[in-house]
């Protein structure tokens, strides 16, 4: 299991949570999916063996939000 926390700049709203929360869930292998709309991040957290890092981060991207890196 490994947690880790992105800067997505662009999230402003109930709408950006609910897309990117939504969009990361539903991968299988992440146990959990927040999004902090002041501080513009999303903590993943996340089994290694069942999904990469990257695969979350094209989720998000997907939706529209550029993660930064």
């Amino acid at each position: 299991m490994e947690t880790k926390t992105l800067s997505v700049p662009d999230i402003s709203c109930d709408h950006c949570k609910m897309s990117i929360e939504g969009a990361t869930s539903v991968l299988a292998g992440v146990t959990d999916a927040s999004v902090d709309i002041p501080g513009k991040t999303v903590t993943i957290s996340y089994e290694t063996d069942a999904v990469g890092l990257d695969e979350i981060v094209s989720a998000i991207e997907e939706q529209g939000y550029e993660v930064a890196r």
